[in-house]
């Protein structure tokens, strides 16, 4: 095949359609809009998704209620059970992997109180429920959380500090206002006194 030879598809090249040039057309008098009504008048435009009035499908639907929190942490559950599949007494995320409890060691941990623990064992996970915190030192064994929790008591100390801030900070507005307040008056009142005629003086006039 040559580039001259070159043709398009049979049916990807169409004619434009051509309203209103008489009715052999098929598309004359009223140029395939019917008769009267909103859609035949010119200037008609519709908004995505209009349904001519009834209940669109986007309001039909049922609605997804409440929100994601977008820093929620999700722990991989691990019971005290599982725990006990591990060889030696260093519990650890890679240990776990190595027992087979988990596949992976990128998503932190969380170990639960279901099972007992008979050794003592020497846990380093992300986070320990109260529970089984309590059955592993019950145990002889020692609990440490590989990422630190966050103090509420400092939460609330954080949101005292900033609202004693923006407090002090209005307070200083208030006396900046009332300083520029007193020095307007002590200049109005020098300027008044100024005017005035002394007492050995006598006032212009005629």
């Amino acid at each position: 095949m040559q580039q001259h030879e070159l043709r398009p598809p049979r049916g990807a090249k169409k004619n434009r359609k051509r309203v209103g040039r008489g009715n052999a057309s098929g598309h004359g008098t009223y140029s395939g809009r019917g008769i009267k009504g909103q859609q035949s008048r010119s200037g008609y435009k519709t908004r995505p998704f209009f349904e001519g009035g009834q209940t669109p499908l986007v309001r039909r639907l049922p609605h997804r209620r409440g929100f994601r929190n977008p820093f929620r942490v999700e722990y991989v559950p691990i019971s005290l059970a599982d725990v006990a599949r591990v060889e030696g007494d260093q519990v650890t995320p890679e240990s776990l992997r190595d027992a087979g409890v988990i596949r992976s060691v990128n998503k932190p941990l969380k170990i639960l109180a279901d099972g007992d623990v008979s050794t003592a064992l020497t846990v380093k996970v992300h986070r320990v429920s109260a529970s089984a915190r309590a059955k592993i030192e019950a145990a002889g064994g020692t609990v440490e959380e590989l990422t630190p929790r966050k103090d509420p008591e400092q939460k609330r100390q954080r949101g005292k500090k900033k609202s004693a801030a923006a407090k002090a900070e209005a307070d200083n507005e208030d006396s900046t206002d009332e300083e520029a307040e007193s020095s307007d008056k002590a200049s109005e009142t020098e300027a008044t006194d100024s005017e005035e005629p002394g007492d050995g003086e006598e006032p212009d006039g005629k």
